[in-house]
């Protein structure tokens, strides 16, 4: 049994003594101080060294003076300058939080907003006050320091989801809330062992409080009132705090107050579901804390930027990739009858057809015979995301071209068309289509894509459910940042060959 007393003078007299409940199995002892020292570790070590490769490469070791006038400090002292202040930036924008690190892309989004914002500042210093710093040297010393802090935390962040793979490295959670509300938050958490939460207990409204109970597997520790002390006891890290109108606003004011001095995070969760942070804008009236949530936008400048940055992309590729278009182009010929190139109509933004291109990876009448794969696997029809595990359509070649994703690689010309962009939802056929509701028809909103937050999430493996849920997702609060990563993410999924068939 564990005791669990007042962590605030104000409780001490809440309750007739001391709460007693049996110590859950899944209490866990903070992971983040020695992963916090290794990313800190490794992002010196990532700008040191990016920093040296900019003086060696761009200059002489003795010591080229930065102006002909007052200033005239060597560029070993601006190196040293410029370590201290980027790693001081990573420091400041709070790069290395327990909350952001190992999950999600705030973590990088803050990497790379401290780095461009430092060699901003950089640069605009070094033109008020004359400083001829070399543009060779910036232009080295920044991709390549970004690229390594980068390259550096996904290698921890791997090494983390290993082990949380295997159950370890958790934050242990106290949920708060009427049962039905905890029941669904609960089931978010577990849902996906990577992002770190085990639910250690969970705290109700008095009248809900009943001996030997539990909620979605977790028991029911106490009641909302013994939310702080139930925290320290199971040594929680946070306290969840569902929707609830038990749950009043002084009553979180409380709460918090009770948590103070205990290291246990107080974090409130709202009803409002796939909205990311660039939608929302947090603004206090009066005290009291006032959410607003922009709608989604799909015209502008980002869109724009998209546009250029997916017709650059998309023609680089082709460019490096052409020797392998062509091998591939032979391949498909040679191995079996029809053509090389499989053109099919699919349905694009605002609901506009396209012809969609790929590598033929079937039998040339494979369209003919769908009804068939259809029967031998019991479906009647297609559904939304539906694709068949053991096609007998696909040939020797386009299965290998299918395990690896060689086959989409024509869309590539659909990009420079305009048609598609480099991320987005997959593009689906007209009878796909035809069965949307109003939540699927947000798909359309965009252009589709080569890749997708649905691909890199486990494409096939998915449910249709999880899959329209994560397509609506990206398409509401997609950022070019978050479009990097899901490219990054792709070249990790086509070689673990995850989902694919």
């Amino acid at each position: 049994m564990v005791e669990m007393r007042a962590v605030g003078p104000d409780r001490a007299d809440d309750r007739p003594g001391v709460v007693e409940v049996d110590a859950p199995a899944g209490a866990t002892t903070p992971w983040w101080p020695w992963y916090v020292a290794r990313l800190t570790i490794t992002d010196a070590f990532a700008v040191v060294f990016a920093v040296g490769v900019a003086y060696v490469v761009r200059f002489d070791i003795g010591g080229t003076t930065l102006v002909s006038g007052e200033y005239s400090p060597s560029y070993l002292t601006v190196s040293g300058v410029l370590t201290a202040a980027w790693l001081a930036a990573l420091a400041v924008v709070r790069s290395r939080d327990r909350r952001i690190i190992g999950t999600g892309p705030v973590e990088y989004a803050r990497v790379f907003g401290a780095t461009w914002r430092l060699f901003a500042v950089v640069a605009i210093v070094a033109y008020l006050l004359k400083m001829d710093i070399g543009r060779g040297y910036l232009a080295i010393a920044a991709p390549l320091g970004l690229v390594l802090i980068l390259v550096g935390r996904y290698g921890w962040r791997q090494w983390l989801h290993r082990r949380r793979d295997a159950g370890r490295m958790q934050s242990g959670v106290v949920v708060i809330g009427h049962r039905e509300k905890v029941a669904r938050l609960i089931e978010e958490l577990h849902r996906s062992p990577r992002a770190g939460y085990t639910v250690l207990g969970v705290c109700v409204p008095s009248g809900e409080v009943a001996s030997d109970e539990t909620v979605a597997g977790v028991p029911v520790l106490g009641s909302l009132g013994d939310a702080a002390r139930v925290a320290v006891a199971t040594h929680a890290s946070a306290v969840a705090v569902t929707g609830s109108d038990a749950i009043t606003s002084e009553a979180v004011r409380q709460l918090g107050w009770d948590l103070e001095g205990s290291h246990v995070d107080l974090a409130l969760t709202l009803s409002l579901v796939d909205v990311a942070g660039p939608r929302v804008i947090m603004q206090p009236v009066s005290g009291l804390p006032l959410m607003y949530v922009d709608e989604p936008r799909f015209t502008g400048a980002k869109y724009i930027a998209k546009t250029v940055v997916d017709w650059v992309g998309a023609a680089a590729l082709v460019v490096v990739l052409s020797p392998l278009l062509l091998v591939l182009a032979v391949l498909v010929a040679t191995t079996s009858r029809g053509p090389v190139l499989y053109a099919q109509e699919r349905i694009g933004k605002d609901g506009r057809r396209f012809r969609m291109y790929k590598f033929r990876s079937m039998v040339a009448d494979a369209h003919e015979r769908l009804s068939d794969v259809l029967a031998a696997e019991g479906v009647t029809g297609i559904a939304l995301f539906y694709k068949p595990k053991n096609d007998p359509r696909v040939t020797r070649v386009g299965r290998v071209l299918r395990r690896f994703s060689l086959d989409e690689l024509p869309q590539l010309f659909n990009v420079l068309r305009g048609d598609m962009s480099l991320v987005g939802p997959r593009p689906q056929i007209a009878e796909e289509v035809a069965q949307y509701d109003r939540t699927a028809h947000r798909r359309l909103l965009v252009k589709p894509g080569l890749t997708g937050l649905w691909q890199v999430s486990g494409r096939s493996d998915l449910s249709p459910e999880a899959g329209l849920r994560a397509d609506v997702s990206y398409v509401e609060n997609w950022t070019l940042f978050t479009d990097l990563l899901i490219l990054a993410r792709t070249v990790k999924v086509v070689v673990a060959r995850s989902g694919a068939y």
